[in-house]
């Protein structure tokens, strides 16, 4: 078996997070490393490595995620002013956990191209 990611641990409370909403698809915790005022990850609970290797059966769940990014943003008072969601997708990505996940980025202007 597979030793868990940072964000298996994180969802099996083997490491703490400041969690800001869960339901039984997904959790949704402030990164510890913020590159916003506001940065929260959005991650499955299903360990999908990234989305380049989500597979068809994953179709509602991938949904599920964007449409909870789009609650948190409302919850914490950003959708109206407006917000980023990022994904990245392996090394040259910029995936740093092998673990899907939305980053959702807000508080400030963001600027284009990200970087």
């Amino acid at each position: 078996m597979a030793e868990k990611t940072l964000f298996e641990k994180i969802c099996d409370r083997e490491i703490p997070a400041h969690i800001v909403y869960e339901d039984e698809q997904c959790v949704a915790f402030r990164d510890i490393s913020p590159q916003a005022p506001l940065h929260i990850l959005i991650i499955p609970r299903k360990a999908i490595p990234r989305v380049g290797l989500a597979e068809e059966k994953d179709e509602g769940l991938l949904g599920h995620l964007l449409l909870t990014a789009a609650a948190v943003a409302r919850s914490e008072g950003i959708a109206e002013s407006g917000y980023r969601l990022v994904v990245n997708n392996g090394p040259d990505g910029g995936e740093a956990v092998p673990h899907l996940h939305i980053h959702l980025l807000g508080g400030r202007q963001l600027l284009w191209p990200p970087g």
